[in-house]
């Protein structure tokens, strides 16, 4: 009976493994036909939208830009703000998780990396199921840095939530920073509703003002470090018990698609979003800033390259100083001073040694217009000049108060060899100035001593006038009076 029990229990699991398998089947059958037939047209989408116009392209002589798949894209260079590429930049797009970047930006401008975020039940349960997370359970706590870690590496909107509530006291109010932070930094078409970049109808961006965040971002150390890592190890501890190893789907940061000079990015995706992906990269003095929104896997990443390719190839950092020749700032004695003790004289003002722009290779320094404003409220500061070509903005150079430079003399080689304790500074100003201190004292006392001199001699000369005239009147009394004989000789002539 045993026997037959166990035979019959074999066979009903046979029957129900066969049921399970073909009703498998089935389902992944209609998932593979499904599948394909939502992806083809997604591609088809993405197809459709390299016909949509560049804006970049239409600057005249501009350096041709590529048609890409994606709704909306920029590239921007960080450090002078200058567009290389735009496509629909003002767009309002879902920007998924590249709103971890305000995310981040805002913990690490309002926080100590050390500072311990502890994550309460709403933090870690209020996101949508099977969303990114590190399985971080409430009432554990990990300090700032790992959390940052683990926002931008493993994108966990879980961490994100338990950030914002450790800095602003709750999401919603850490939505609200998010927003006046896009304002400070010059957004115009952005409102975020919260922390994690999962969909809601009211929380979008657009490109150029995603790329004027990451501009920020990468402005920021820590942040450019933590944003840049392939991966990361969370260690246990007594706050959180588990140890476990992160990797970033960045694929242009892991490097398995390689590109050189790589500083870091989010990815982001929703369904409503599509892949968007911000991505920072640095070459020949430019440091580039991709955005990509609205795009489809894996064609994010590729369009970046070919954007970072296009930035890197068609444009190039030019110093202002050494090529404007139109405000001849040098020539001018007006504003030169020779305070040098040696004659030499040098400009009150000057061009910033440090401004540059961005120059397409299409044209020449010489053929860009420019514009000068006073209106600057920097220190030292006295004026910008900005430069466009054909309408284009491609940077600012300041006119600045010249900094007084120390007069320097090149010794011989054979001189560099001596101890340092041998050498003895002589400030030459200081020498002349003391000998020259000096020599205005030696001049007063020979002046007074000559002064005082002559008014001697003159009262030596009054004082023999005077004897003279007595001398001669008493000549004149001889003559005129009687005469009486010496008395040296009264006795001899009686």
């Amino acid at each position: 009976m045993n026997f037959i029990k166990s035979m019959n229990f074999n066979r009903i699991k046979l029957a129900l493994s066969a049921v399970l398998g073909f009703c498998l089947i089935v389902a992944a059958g209609r998932n593979t036909y499904a599948a394909p037939s939502a992806a083809e047209d997604y591609l088809a989408l993405a197809e459709d939208r390299k016909s949509l116009p560049i804006q970049s392209n239409q600057i005249e002589n501009w350096p041709a830009g590529p048609a890409i798949g994606a709704e909306s894209a920029i590239l921007l260079e960080a450090n002078t703000g200058v567009i290389l590429y735009a496509k629909n930049i003002d767009e309002k797009l879902y920007p998924a998780s590249t709103t971890k970047l305000m995310t981040c930006l805002i913990a690490a401008e309002n926080s100590r990396r050390d500072e311990t975020v502890t994550f309460s039940h709403n933090a870690v349960f209020s996101i949508d199921k099977g969303s990114s997370n590190i399985g971080i359970d409430a009432g554990q706590a990990m300090p700032m840095e790992e959390c940052l870690y683990g926002i931008l590496t493993a994108s966990a909107n879980e961490v994100a939530n338990g950030v914002a509530e450790h800095i602003a006291g709750s999401t919603d109010a850490f939505a609200e920073l998010m927003n006046r932070k896009a304002e400070e930094l010059g957004c115009k078409n952005t409102h975020f509703v919260n922390a994690h970049g999962l969909y809601d109808e009211d929380h979008y961006t657009t490109a150029y003002d995603l790329a004027l965040i990451a501009k920020a971002f990468f402005q920021n150390e820590l942040l450019s470090k933590i944003g840049n890592s392939a991966s990361h190890h969370f260690e246990p501890t007594a706050s959180q018990p588990d140890d476990f190893i992160v990797r970033n789907k960045h694929q242009l940061i892991t490097g398995e698609i390689p590109y050189e000079g790589i500083k870091g990015g989010k990815t982001g995706y929703t369904d409503e979003a599509r892949q968007t992906l911000v991505t920072c990269a640095e070459q020949n003095g430019m440091k580039l800033i991709c955005v990509i929104m609205k795009e489809e896997s894996p064609e994010q990443f590729y369009d970046t390259v070919k954007l970072f390719d296009y930035g890197f190839t068609n444009f190039s950092a030019v110093n202002v100083s050494e090529n404007e020749t139109k405000y001849s700032i040098q020539n001018s004695n007006f504003f030169h001073t020779s305070s040098d003790v040696f004659g030499n004289s040098s400009p009150i003002l000057s061009l910033n040694q440090d401004s540059y722009l961005i120059l397409p290779g299409t044209t020449t320094f010489q053929d860009l217009d420019s514009k000068i404003s006073y209106d600057t409220t920097e220190e030292n500061e006295v004026a910008e000049i900005r430069y466009y070509y054909h309408g284009a903005y491609l940077g600012t150079a300041t006119v600045d108060l010249a900094q007084k430079a120390s007069v320097t003399y090149e010794f011989p080689e054979e001189a560099e060899s001596l101890n340092k304790k041998n050498i003895v500074v002589v400030n030459v100003k200081i020498i002349l100035l003391v000998i020259l201190a000096v020599a205005v004292v030696l001049i007063a006392i020979i002046i007074l001593y000559s002064i005082a001199n002559s008014y001697n001699i003159m009262d030596y000369k009054k004082g023999s006038k005077k004897r003279s005239l007595l001398r001669r009147k008493r000549k004149r009394n001889r003559k005129d009076g009687p005469h009486f004989p010496s008395s040296r000789f009264n006795g001899f002539d009686l």
